[in-house]
């Protein structure tokens, strides 16, 4: 039983002027039925009582995930986990409901992309592949299936197979989705210099431990030059949410209308804004049965029009997977 004051088919299908409240009943619904949360609020002294609009609403830190099981509706069979390294501990995300990711990750394509069937989707994620249980694997999986492409699928290492099924779509003038981990893409790109003119490449962040860390400025320099592109896109996800925020170049980042985020001061944990420079914050509610308000351990810019970018991340934090740092 989940008790929602609300339609959750409505949660894709947001106006702006609909986010707040929804935003606030969301927040009501998790503060009495998700008791980690419940008890992280009542720790900082933020009830409903004393929460009126959606800034004042606490966040949640992310690296909870690595320790609790976070759910607003139980049981939840299914969990997705973070990639992590070798020294740091795994965050693990319970799903309650499947078919909220399948609709958040695919209604957000469809805005920011067009119709997926009108797309090649190529994935280049051997690190993701590697493992189980990755959230990153599935949105790709049912983007290729959806897409309903021949030549749409996975790669592992078998870059010179990559390079000749993008010859053969470049020919053809196939719009293609290239969708790559960062190491992958430079790997790739350095062996196969060549002149893409009608694929998008984007990445995903992460270097996995696989090479030196870069600035995103430095990728974006050596794969625009190797792959004859104008610019590359990105996609900031994280285990811990079930949405996605792409950048169509330049590092700059916009959210679907379920996805907002915002800035908390370094120096203040209360100092929340919805632009300004800060700590990033997210609500993402397509985290209807976990936890939507989610304090990550990134920094970065909001801009009075919603979009952001991330600048790097906050000192003695773990490295995340999705991570690329900035700075």
């Amino acid at each position: 039983m989940t008790g929602l004051p609300f339609d959750v088919n409505n949660i894709f299908s947001l106006s702006a002027a609909q986010f707040d409240a929804t935003c606030m009943a969301v927040f009501q619904y998790q503060y009495q039925s998700n008791p980690i949360y419940r008890k992280w609020c009542t720790m900082i002294g933020k009830t409903p009582l004393q929460v009126q609009t959606p800034v004042g609403i606490p966040t949640l830190p992310v690296s909870f995930f690595k320790q609790e099981t976070i759910l607003s509706a139980f049981p939840a069979t299914h969990y997705f986990e973070s990639s992590g390294t070798t020294h740091t501990q795994n965050s693990r995300h319970w799903v309650y409901d499947l078919d909220l990711y399948r609709k958040s990750f695919n209604r957000a394509f469809e805005l920011f992309y067009g119709p997926v069937n009108e797309w090649c989707v190529l994935a280049l994620l051997p690190a993701y592949l590697e493992r189980q249980h990755s959230s990153l694997v599935m949105m790709a999986d049912e983007l290729i299936r959806d897409s309903g492409h021949p030549l749409s699928g996975f790669y592992l290492y078998d870059h010179d197979q990559l390079n000749h099924t993008l010859a053969q779509l470049e020919q053809r003038g196939q719009k293609t989705l290239l969708l790559g981990v960062t190491f992958a893409l430079l790997d790739f790109a350095e062996a196969y210099p060549q002149q893409l003119r009608h694929t998008i490449v984007m990445e995903t962040g992460g270097m996995k431990g696989r090479r030196k860390e870069m600035t995103r400025a430095e990728v974006h320099d050596v794969l625009t030059r190797q792959l004859g592109i104008k610019s590359v896109h990105s996609e900031y996800g994280m285990t811990e949410l079930l949405s996605q925020a792409y950048s169509r170049g330049e590092g700059i980042f916009e959210c679907p209308p379920w996805m907002k985020v915002r800035v908390r001061d370094e120096e203040d944990p209360f100092g929340q804004a919805f632009n300004g420079r800060g700590v990033i914050e997210v609500i993402d509610l397509a985290n209807l049965y976990s936890c939507s308000f989610i304090a990550t351990e990134d920094l970065g810019r909001v801009y009075e029009d919603g979009s952001f970018e991330v600048w790097g991340r906050l000192d003695n934090s773990d490295i995340r997977g999705c991570s690329l740092l900035v700075i």
